[in-house]
């Protein structure tokens, strides 16, 4: 996983109230910026106040969220259906207080009986699958390219060289990361000594009688850091954050003495060796379903419970299969793992992860089509690269040599909450023709393992966001085809008043403005009230 980066009315009366519901709602005209004011953000946003961002209303709030609670207003009284909604990740907190009463239960299984009570080969899978047993990390494609040592492979100096790359790069990172923490630290006891107590404001900084040439400089630095509305704490735990990343990089992803594949006994070249993994969707430990948790979170937290977050969807059940370690995934696991939650009965799959190579990109493509075959909205994450997806490979992908061989996957790129030249978030992957919609993917508070929450960013928060309301549409206008419920997030989306935004340059250099119309293929940003009125009036 790069992380790049969840009942009809019978009676009469009642299906009266649900379709003249809908025909009220299609009378409504979708919702555009022409003309309109949008009202000014504050300058340095609290972290309270971003945790509801990415659901409020641009032209209430100024935040480019999706609107949800307006779309949730003109659903009042339109009863729904429940959808699944397989989540294909790393993991999943099953017990997690705002998930565990909306986790998928197999019907046909019975609980812990040693017995594949439902026939398809997985022995207890009460709650999903889990292909990945007891791994957490695992090598990089390119890795297990070069371990092979099939020099032939035309893939195989592309491996090289991007090995040797992010080998050099997660050891500056490593050094990088050090010297900051080591200065932070430094000039945060200087400060503390001086003003005789651990935390201090911006206010106390201004204050300070200066002394020294080195208080003067770590005033400056805590006062950039500071003003950035984040405290030395969180500072300090992102640098931790952020070393035990690059150290686990070279620990396990890049080390190519590293090979745990081999405690599942399968043969990951054979995609009809299917049964192997076990039925913990949750993973060895709490940590390794972080990114899962998060993203089932953000897709369907119990709404309205006064705990933690609201997900986005309501009458949702999340399917989770383990199938993306921190590393990159297996195409077999992946194919799989579609398949599993297809045959399960999801008509909405997450997919937050993606890599570079991908050599049985074959039997992906099979598997996505047979998610077309039956109904399946694919929502992927476009990737945190800074790549232009038009001009670089990233897997999974719906196109074989340019062209697009299925219309139910949709993939998505990534929002800051700032409406400005800073709308489209730093890391993001774009593409006028291989991305197809922008969501908020910057700062999003939602679920981590062990009844926590906390604020995460990448196209890997943006994805769930659209997932959500592809599950809304589905939950309340169960008629329409994946394809349709596609065209109209495309479709039904906002088009910014911002026209060019700035886009994060490869390699460190430095940024450049770019229309926004040309980062993605509908030009828009994710509006769940337009979606919800657009539903209404195709499914007419």
């Amino acid at each position: 996983m790069n992380t790049r980066k969840p009942i009809f009315y019978v009676a009469l009366s009642g299906l009266m109230v649900a379709c003249g519901g809908a025909s009220k709602i299609a009378s409504l005209p979708l919702e555009t910026l022409d003309g309109k004011t949008i009202p000014s953000q504050s300058a340095s946003p609290s972290k309270e106040e971003l945790k509801s961002w990415p659901h409020q209303d641009l032209l209430t709030t100024g935040y480019p969220g999706i609107s949800l609670e307006k779309a949730y207003k003109v659903l009042e009284g339109r009863k729904a259906k429940t959808v699944i909604v397989g989540v294909v990740d790393s993991g999943v907190d099953i017990n997690h207080e705002d998930l565990k009463s909306i986790i998928w239960t197999n019907p046909k299984e019975i609980p812990n009986n040693g017995i594949d009570d439902d026939k398809n080969g997985y022995v207890d899978d009460v709650h999903g699958w889990n292909f990945l047993g007891e791994i957490n990390q695992d090598n990089l494609e390119y890795v297990r390219i070069l371990k092979s040592g099939d020099t032939n492979n035309p893939d195989y100096k592309r491996a090289e060289k991007t090995y040797k790359k992010e080998y050099q790069e997660s050891q500056e990172g490593i050094e990088r990361l050090t010297q900051i923490k080591e200065k932070i630290s430094m000039s945060d006891a200087l400060i503390q000594s001086h003003l005789a107590k651990k935390e201090y404001t911006l206010e106390d900084l201004d204050k300070i009688n200066i002394e020294s040439t080195q208080l003067a400089d770590a005033v400056r630095g805590m006062k950039r850091l500071l003003s950035n509305g984040v405290t030395v704490k969180e500072t300090l735990e992102n640098i931790e954050d952020g070393l035990k990343y690059y150290e686990d990089r070279i620990k396990y992803n890049l080390n190519k003495d590293f090979s745990p594949r081999k405690i599942l006994k399968d043969n990951p070249d054979d995609i009809n060796d299917k049964i192997y993994g076990n039925n913990n969707v949750i993973g060895p430990t709490a940590e390794g379903a972080l990114h899962g948790t998060h993203v089932s979170g953000i897709i369907a937290a119990i709404r309205h419970n006064n705990i933690g977050m609201d997900g986005v969807a309501d009458h949702v059940r999340i399917l989770p299969v383990r199938a993306v370690p921190y590393g990159d995934e297996y195409d077999k696991d992946v194919a799989l793992a579609l398949r599993y939650a297809i045959d399960n009965g999801a008509k909405v799959i997450n997919t937050s992860f993606g890599k570079e190579f991908s050599p049985h990109k074959e039997w992906v493509y099979d598997a996505l089509k047979y998610a077309a075959k039956k109904d399946v909205l694919i929502v992927n994450a476009a990737g945190n690269e800074t790549k232009n997806m038009d001009t670089n490979t990233s897997f999974p992908d719906d196109n074989i040599n340019g062209k697009e061989f299925t219309d139910t996957m949709i993939t998505v790129g990534a929002l800051n909450y700032k409406y400005n030249e800073n709308l489209v978030a730093e890391f993001s992957n774009y593409g006028k023709n291989n991305v197809d919609l922008f969501s908020p993917g910057v700062e999003i508070y939602a679920t981590v393992p062990e009844n926590k929450y906390k604020f995460l960013s990448g196209t890997s928060m943006a994805s769930p966001e659209v997932a959500g309301v592809a599950a809304l549409i589905r939950a309340y206008f169960p008629k329409l085809k994946a394809r349709e419920v596609k065209q109209i997030l495309m479709e039904s989306g906002i088009v910014p008043t911002i026209k060019e935004v700035l886009i994060g340059e490869e390699e460190g250099a430095e940024s450049k403005l770019m229309p926004f119309s040309n980062l993605s293929k509908s030009g828009r940003i994710l509006n769940a009230y337009n979606a919800i009125i657009l539903a209404a009036k195709r499914s007419k």
